[in-house]
């Protein structure tokens, strides 16, 4: 028999379920707090909620149904777009091996035996899916739904970081042979430095007499990008995409329809733009990314690392610097100018 309530209206509540600061929560035996409803609930809605629970907590005790309930939760749905796109993709693997295991039962030699074998097709997504391991556990650990992180002390594998500058007479050669849908995605992603996903999200309201509103879909920075010629025109070579009759599109970069393009959809055109431009000009290298033409734009802005990070939206200077990819010119020894004559 339980203890007694010490506030006695709380007599009828279920077992371990009591008031918290803001609604009625429930605390399992291992720790930790869950909220079932808002003290406006009836009695009824608090018990529902309770059995429901239970059911869930019988029926969830795998580590498949763990990152469901991460995928459910308020920390989840306040990432960025991309970042949430990204984990769900990075689930689908985890899940094949650790999908069916008791989340207390994973630990860290089955996170390095993951990453492993994991490393041999491609380091990158190994730490990426790593990194996503880490947070679902990081989430339930905080709400006393596993004992520890099996992630802590898991050494990632060391990243190559991305090198590649869009060189101009490159970008021109794509350009010459692009369709209008890749030239205005290009040209917008070039003088913005805005990401892929950033552009064909792109709306008209975000068109403001000062520039161009962006916010950043990874990291959540606003900017208004200023209008020059060079980024009108960009819009303008939009404008005379193709639509439909009668169709009326909210988005910059539209297909006939008046949709937005898919990230899918776009990199046909944007294969199709660099099939053309390899067999135009032999003699160039294309084996860049859409992505690497932020890097370019951000290469390309001159000042100090400083004021290209105000402009790129980085968070830190560490982001920035990966980006300013450019080869620096410097003078060689007989090439310097001294103010002060050798010391003799």
């Amino acid at each position: 028999m339980g203890r007694p309530r010490k506030n006695a209206a709380d007599k009828d509540l279920p077992p371990r379920v009591s008031r918290g600061r803001s609604a009625f929560e429930f605390k399992p035996v291992g720790g930790g707090t869950i909220r079932l409803c808002g003290f406006d609930a009836p009695m009824s809605d608090v018990w529902a909620a309770y059995e429901r629970l239970l059911k869930d907590g019988e029926e969830q005790r795998d580590f498949a149904a763990l990152v469901e309930r991460f995928f459910a939760s308020a920390d989840f749905n306040a990432l960025g777009k991309r970042t949430r796109s990204d984990y769900r993709t990075y689930s689908v693997k985890v899940l094949k091996p650790f999908g069916k295991m008791a989340p207390n039962d994973i630990k860290p030699q089955h996170i390095r035996k993951y990453m492993d074998r994991r490393g041999v097709s491609s380091n990158v997504q190994a730490n990426r899916e790593k990194a996503f391991l880490s947070r679902v556990f990081r989430w339930a650990y905080e709400r006393g739904m596993v004992k520890v992180n099996p992630c802590t002390g898991v050494r990632q594998f060391t990243e190559t970081p991305r090198d590649r500058y869009i060189t101009d007479a490159e970008y021109n050669a794509l350009y010459e042979v692009a369709d209008n849908l890749t030239r205005a995605a290009m040209e917008l992603s070039y003088l913005c430095v805005a990401r892929q996903g950033d552009v064909l999200a792109l709306r008209r309201d975000q068109l403001l007499e000062a520039g161009i509103y962006i916010r950043q879909g990874k990291t959540g920075v606003k900017q208004i990008k200023a209008w020059s010629p060079r980024l009108r025109a960009a819009v303008s070579l939009a404008q005379t995409l193709t639509a439909n009759t009668g169709i009326i599109s909210t988005f910059v970069l539209r297909q006939p329809t008046g949709d937005r393009y898919t990230a899918a959809g776009f990199t046909n055109h944007w294969r199709k733009a660099k099939e053309l431009a390899t067999a135009a000009h032999p003699d160039l290298n294309f084996d860049f990314t859409f992505h690497d033409l932020k890097a370019k734009g951000i290469s390309d802005l001159e000042g100090t690392l400083q004021e290209k990070q105000e402009i790129s939206g980085h968070k830190n200077i560490k982001q920035t610097a990966s980006y300013d990819r450019k080869i620096k010119v410097v003078p060689a020894v007989d090439g310097q100018h001294k103010s002060n004559k050798d010391a003799v």
